[in-house]
Formats: structure tokens, sequence, C-alpha cells
């Protein structure tokens, strides 16, 4: 899953960059307003994580240009304003969630993934995938009834399928929510990684629709 980090503190930015790829997150970050508005404009992630006190261009600012662009990401705002007003100003704007300054990740973390499993219409951590079963909180696997090893970037790419319901994802949108922009692209490696899930479950797990890209069999 991609991550927008949108933080002018550079301490706070290096341990939510590092606290979020190591939950398995792809995590792209910056500091200002105008840096923010022009990444969450031209690329797509899964979750925005958003300060409001920016320089060059304040947070709120960002989030209702986001918004007003029809961006519909989800975004959780964390900041030290957390004073009540500023609370629904935040959420008026057009956010998500918000949780104040100081933070404990594993909260922040739990927060960001309940948002994406109700955007993507899903109640629980848990997907079923015919016999394959990934829970998203602790990032394991089972597949029928036994532990399935699973790679970081199997996992990531199931996971992501599984928030696109009844889509079929190409290779290229795989890419960059699975490596980066910067580094995504290579359609190649998505083609192993969906090889290499079909050896270890069935053919059936990931279906091709030819020119629009792959899809998981309904979930259950």
């Amino acid at each position: 899953m991609r991550c927008l980090v949108v933080e002018d503190d550079p301490d706070i930015r290096s341990d939510l960059e590092r606290d979020l790829r190591a939950a398995g997150f792809v995590v792209d970050a910056v500091g200002d307003g105008e840096a923010a508005w022009y990444q969450g404009d031209v690329e797509d992630y899964d979750a925005v994580v958003l300060d409001l006190g920016l320089p060059r261009l304040d947070g709120l600012t960002v989030l209702r240009r986001w918004r007003s662009a029809g961006r519909t990401f989800p975004v959780e705002i964390l900041s030290a304003r957390g004073d009540w007003t500023e609370k629904v100003e935040g959420i008026e704007a057009g956010a998500d969630d918000y949780l104040a300054k100081p933070y404990q990740f594993g909260e922040l973390l739990a927060r960001l993934r309940g948002l994406m499993r109700r955007g993507a219409g899903r109640l629980s951590s848990v997907v079923e995938i015919g016999g394959l079963r990934l829970d998203t909180t602790r990032m394991s696997a089972t597949f029928k009834g036994a532990p399935a090893r699973l790679s970081p970037l199997e996992f990531r790419l199931l996971d992501y399928l599984a928030h696109q319901p009844g889509r079929a994802v190409s290779a290229i949108e795989l890419a960059e929510h699975l490596y980066g922009a910067a580094d995504g692209g290579d359609t190649n490696a998505i083609e192993a990684i969906v090889a290499r899930l079909r050896r270890k479950f069935g053919t059936t797990l990931i279906s091709t629709r030819r020119g629009f890209g792959y899809q998981l069999e309904p979930l259950t």
C-alpha cells in the first residue's frame, strides 16, 4: 500500500517513513504544503498522513484543494493542534480522521488501516480468498488452515488487490503501489510475483482480464 507523509518536522517525518515502511507501506514524504498539494494531485495514494502547520501552504488549504479536485484518498490529520474546534475544522475540510500529537504509532497505524478497509467496503482486517486467509494487521497468512509463507511483496500485492474489490488492476498500477513511483513500472516483476502466487495457491486465485489487469476471485 502506498502512503504520502506530509510533515515539516524532519525528525517526525523520518520516524513516520521508517515505521510505515516497516509496516509494509511504500512511503513518499514531503515537508511543505506546496509539495504536498502537487504530490497528491499527480500521484495515487492509498492513504495520506497530513500535518496542518506546514510552510508555504497550510494543511487545511492543501486538503481543500485535493477534495475540490476530486481526490478521494483517505486522509489522516496528524497535528499538534488538538483543540476540538481544530478537529471539527479538519473533518469539515475533508479529512477522514484526526489524531493529535503526541501520538503512538500503533494507534496511527490502526487508524490508517481502518480508513483503507472502510474505503474498500471491508469491516475486518482479515481477508479470505478461497482457501487463502490474510491477516493484514499481523501480516500473516494461512492456506487451507496451514501457515503460508509469503514474501513482503507477495503479501502487499494480495493486500492491494483485496482493497480493489471487483476491479481489475493493471501491472503498472500494481508496480507503483508496491515499489513507488520512482522505482515502479516494472511490469515483468509484477508478472513474476503473480506467477509465484499461482504456483503456491492455484491458478484461479488471481485472474487476468486481458487488456485490464489482475483481479482476485470473489472474496469470501
